[in-house]
């Protein structure tokens, strides 16, 4: 997720909790398997106009009418997206059973605008399985439910022919029903100014789960 600073930061402002989340982002899905035994996720996110503008706004871009980028501003905008803050851990969970798996840091990052739209992309390797029997289960979510990633079907496989996708919607009923009981249940009195939204965004998330015929 591109992280400009002061633009993340305004739209971070304290808001009503009904306003959560602030960006909408289309997340198509890739599961990658190499001929040593890798695996990684391959993520593309489509952002939504509004947050798109506020991109192009915020970095100086200036598109000049023609949604084409010269070469000076597409390299201004790989180095914004490529330097993650340190506590940015990427919006994915990779997991094996309750194991969540140590993910490598991210290659083949970039961004595109395509039609008034930046479209960021990024391969996210997993270091290490816990057990090359078991399934994978892979989720995209902003723990704070900031971001909004709509999981585009379907979630493909690379590199196998053995291996099947499930995909098990959220639950949104219940989701909501877990802010409701976390936040707005209460007075918006004891709500401050300056408190974290709750650590909900797993709950909105769509579960994709991978197993394969072979061990991985």
């Amino acid at each position: 997720m591109l992280r400009t600073f002061s633009l993340i930061a305004g739209l971070m402002l304290p808001l009503p909790v009904v306003a959560h989340p602030h960006v909408f982002v289309q997340t198509e899905m890739v599961i990658v398997f190499d001929g040593d035994g890798g695996v990684a996720v391959r993520l593309d996110w489509t952002y939504d106009e509004f947050f798109s503008l506020l991109v192009s706004t915020d970095l100086g871009i200036g598109l000049d009418g023609d949604t084409v980028l010269t070469a000076a501003k597409q390299t201004l905008l790989d180095e914004q997206i490529t330097a993650w803050p340190p506590d940015y851990t990427g919006d994915l969970e990779v997991m094996q059973g309750e194991v969540v798996l140590p993910l490598a840091e991210k290659r083949d990052h970039r961004m595109t605008f395509e039609e008034g739209i930046f479209v960021e992309t990024h391969l996210r390797p997993v270091a290490s399985l816990a057990d090359r029997n078991a399934p994978l289960i892979v989720r995209a979510y902003d723990p704070f439910y900031y971001v909004a990633y709509d999981l585009v079907r379907p979630v493909r496989i690379e590199g196998r022919d053995d291996c099947e996708v499930t995909i098990v919607p959220a639950n949104l009923d219940a989701a909501y029903t877990m802010v409701e009981e976390l936040l707005y249940g209460r007075p918006a009195s004891d709500v401050g100014p300056d408190e974290d939204f709750p650590e909900v965004g797993q709950a909105f998330a769509d579960t994709v789960t991978v197993i394969c015929a072979a061990p991985l």
